[in-house]
């Protein structure tokens, strides 16, 4: 497959490059930093005299096919200081330019060393890139800084509750998110029940978000993907960072394999309040386990000039224990192995092997029978992935996927006796190719488009359940490798950009998205213990349509952003479940199922300035999230449990000096939808609760402030060490939002109901020590 598939792709450029007939020539490289020798991604080469360019990809490779001449040219990226190079391009000539970064203090006045029009000209919309270093500056919970925390300040995504590392993108579930790290899938991003992700800042390098847009190069997920790429580690020399927090340390280790050619990288995360239980008089106590622990590494190695080797891993989990009683554990692991190879100075490509798998393990031994309970989900991925840089105007990237899932729902054992109860494997095939070509029309008008080719297939060995109106009419068992199931679909992907003039612009977007895995969880903020399961031939894939439009606009020779984008989607085979659904350890969970359709719609405002002392951006989206059930709420529409129509985000950053920076977020969102008790039902000595409209009332409204002051030592020359003080107060004037309401018979009056908020957070300061060496 391999080898037909390459010669099929060489062929095929060959065609496409002959139908062009001008002769020119080709310079590529890589970008780098000058520092570290790390790739650059979406570093900008600018071609002054023919007023073009290109961007660096997701390796820092970067590819020009451009007439013979003499040029000028300008290479930038953001917190860099641009360099300018003169070429005589008579001939093919690669030439790899390292950048150097500018230091934090400067950063902040000049931070404009990327194509200043890029927010503009680029054809993709509803994308959001996140600055690792930015993040760290920002109020965090407890001392962590984290990615999925900052995302969800951004337009159009919202956390999914208070604290939670789950976030819904323009009206989709959680589980409509697709996270990758390094290419792996992370189907649990959450430690400590969510209240941190499980991405560790220090390790990372870029994280993109696609709100809709998404590339043709990846699908199965309805509403975003979240790409996040590792560091490839320091290749000149040994270099190391962490941090002490109050509830977590980290330290990071990088360094060279071989000077230029090689680096890896080591960073680990833990967290010890297990450590303080162990200092506790009482053994109940003492034996207590409650920690979180995380190890990302890297390694690359630069073969030869075509030719690059990358191996990446994540190694995480959660675990809590109540001396020999009770125990709970979660975690995710990932290896990532990857060939970057250059058939030519136009035709890069990538061969890619993903492991990853996500499993829990509970287990009673105080109870009547002891017992263990065990699920886990193992997913083995190929890709191959092709771009060829055609010329400055057109890009065309196309690969192949296939990918191979084994979900265990769940194994449930009792100890000393010879007795499992087992819930069966799920096993599943996914296959996709794709192709997508950027081209440019004119200095004004950019269009890219491709389409995707998905399909699914269920796997035995396995047993089907037939059903009539929620019920098992008929049993079909199929042998072991035996294919009984396929769904085939085709994903169009489609967006413009047409620049009004030197600083506005108008993008329009279209995109078709198939998820064939979702998540069987009855609880708004998610839990390790929710298990994913397949399309099947009762459970038809969630299809969703996106159009979306937006207006974006640089103002005062771009210090400032401004952009305004709607969009509208259609999601069809929507899942829900039925009241006081059984999901646990269910054979028959498509009994549980409910089926119907979903749209959502919104505005999104965000308002950036990019430079200066005085930074940050104002964010504010309007939107709803509606379904509709035949078997739900009468079959009347209802809010979606994410809908939440205002959220509103100030993020604000100041440097008081060259060593002090002030920050703040101030968030406020329309409270979640619930649904309250209407009336009460006399039952012998209680009143039961009878419950109105699904999801037709709403918590009181969200709002919170965060502060933040970070602190740095003074540099001082041929010091290596460098240090930073982090204080930061998340909720600061105290206010008790509602994580939750509930109702209770007043035990003083037993015909009156109390209603009581559940809260999550009130005021937590939290201090931490940044490192460098």
């Amino acid at each position: 497959m391999k080898n037909g598939f390459l010669i099929l792709s060489l062929a095929f450029v060959f065609l496409f490059d002959s139908g062009y007939g001008q002769t020119k020539v080709t310079l590529s490289g890589y970008l780098k930093d000058k520092k570290n020798g790390e790739m650059l991604i979406g570093a900008t080469v600018y071609v002054k005299e023919l007023n073009t360019g290109t961007t660096s990809n997701v390796y820092g490779f970067y590819s020009l096919s451009l007439p013979q001449g003499s040029y000028n040219l300008t290479f930038s990226y953001i917190g860099y200081t641009s360099r300018d190079e003169s070429i005589d391009l008579q001939s093919n000539i690669t030439l790899d330019v390292e950048l150097e970064s500018q230091s934090i203090e400067i950063e902040a006045v000049v931070i404009t060393s990327k194509k200043r029009d890029e927010n503009l000209t680029r054809s993709q919309t509803s994308m959001i890139k996140m600055d690792p270093k930015a993040i760290r500056s920002l109020p965090i919970l407890m001392g962590e800084s984290d990615i999925l925390k900052s995302i969800q300040m951004m337009p159009g995504v919202q956390s999914v509750s208070e604290g939670s590392s789950g976030f819904s993108v323009r009206g989709g579930s959680a589980d409509h998110n697709l996270l990758l790290l390094d290419e792996a899938p992370i189907f649990n991003a959450g430690h400590l029940m969510g209240f941190f992700s499980v991405f560790n800042s220090d390790a990372i390098k870029d994280a993109t978000l696609y709100k809709g847009d998404i590339p043709a190069s990846n699908g199965g997920r309805l509403s975003s993907l979240l790409d996040i790429r590792m560091k490839d580690g320091n290749k000149k020399e040994f270099k190391g960072e962490g941090g002490i927090g109050i509830i977590a340390s980290r330290l990071t280790l990088e360094g060279p394999l071989k000077k230029d050619k090689g680096s890896f990288i080591v960073s680990a995360r833990r967290t010890y309040a297990d450590m303080f239980l162990a200092l506790s008089p009482d053994t109940g106590i003492r034996n207590n386990k409650l920690y979180f622990f995380d190890l990302n590494t890297k390694l690359n190695y630069e073969i030869n000039s075509k030719n690059r080797l990358f191996l990446s891993g994540y190694f995480g989990r959660d675990v809590y224990g109540f001396g020999n009683d009770f125990k709970m554990s979660w975690g995710n692991a990932t290896v990532t192995a990857r060939w970057n190879h250059l058939f030519s100075s136009k035709l890069f490509s990538n061969l890619t092997f993903i492991y990853s798998n996500y499993n829990y393990d509970l287990g009673f031994n105080k109870t009547k029978p002891k017992f263990d309970w065990t699920s886990s989900l193992n997913n083995f991925g190929l890709k191959y992935d092709f771009t060829y840089y055609h010329s400055t105007k057109s890009t065309l990237r196309y690969g192949v996927q296939s990918t191979v899932q084994d979900i265990q729902p769940g194994k449930f054992s009792v100890k000393g006796e010879n007795s499992e109860y087992k819930v069966p494997n799920n096993k599943m095939l996914e296959y996709a190719a794709y192709f997508q070509h950027e081209q440019k029309f004119w200095d004004k008008l950019s269009v890219n488009y491709g389409l995707r080719l998905s399909m699914f297939q269920n796997i035995g060995k396995a047993t089907v359940y037939r059903l009539e109106n929620f019920k098992v009419v008929d049993t079909i068992t199929y042998n072991k490798n035996k294919i009984f199931n396929t769904y085939i679909g085709l994903e169009p992907r489609f967006s413009a950009s047409y620049m009004l003039n030197q600083s506005s612009s108008v993008k329009a977007s279209y995109s078709r998205t198939r998820q064939y895995v979702q998540l069987a969880s009855n609880s708004i903020g998610g839990s390790p213990l929710d298990v994913w399961f397949p399309a099947s031939q009762y459970v038809k894939p969630q299809v969703s349509d996106q159009v979306g439009i937006g207006y974006f606009r640089n103002l005062s020779d771009n210090k400032y952003e401004f952009s305004v984008e709607s969009f509208y989607k259609w999601m069809n085979n929507q899942i829900d479940f039925d009241d006081n659904a059984d999901l646990v350890l269910n054979n028959q969970l498509e009994k549980e199922l409910r089926f119907g359709k979903a749209h959502s719609y919104g505005l999104e405002l965000l308002f950036k300035k990019n430079e200066g002392r005085f930074t940050g951006w104002v964010s504010y989206t309007f939107s709803r999230a509606l379904r509709k059930f035949p078997d739900i709420n009468d079959g009347k529409q209802y809010n979606a449990n994410y809908d939440k129509p205002h959220n509103l985000t100030i993020a604000l950053n100041y440097n008081i000096t060259n060593r002090v920076i002030l920050s703040a977020n101030w968030v406020y969102t329309s409270g979640a939808p619930i649904t309250y008790p209407t009336m009460r039902f006399p039952h012998g000595n209680a009143n039961l609760p009878i419950y109105g409209d699904k999801n037709a009332n709403r918590l009181p409204d969200y709002h919170r402030l965060d502060l933040a002051m970070t602190i740095k030592n003074r540099v001082r020359a041929g010091r290596r060490w460098q240090g930073e003080w982090n204080f930061s107060v998340y909720n600061a004037y105290n206010y008790a939002n509602a994580y939750s309401v509930y109702f209770e018979t007043d035990k003083k009056d037993k015909d009156k109901i109390r209603a009581y908020k559940m809260i999550m957070f009130r005021i937590v300061p939290s201090v931490t020590y940044n490192f460098k060496f």
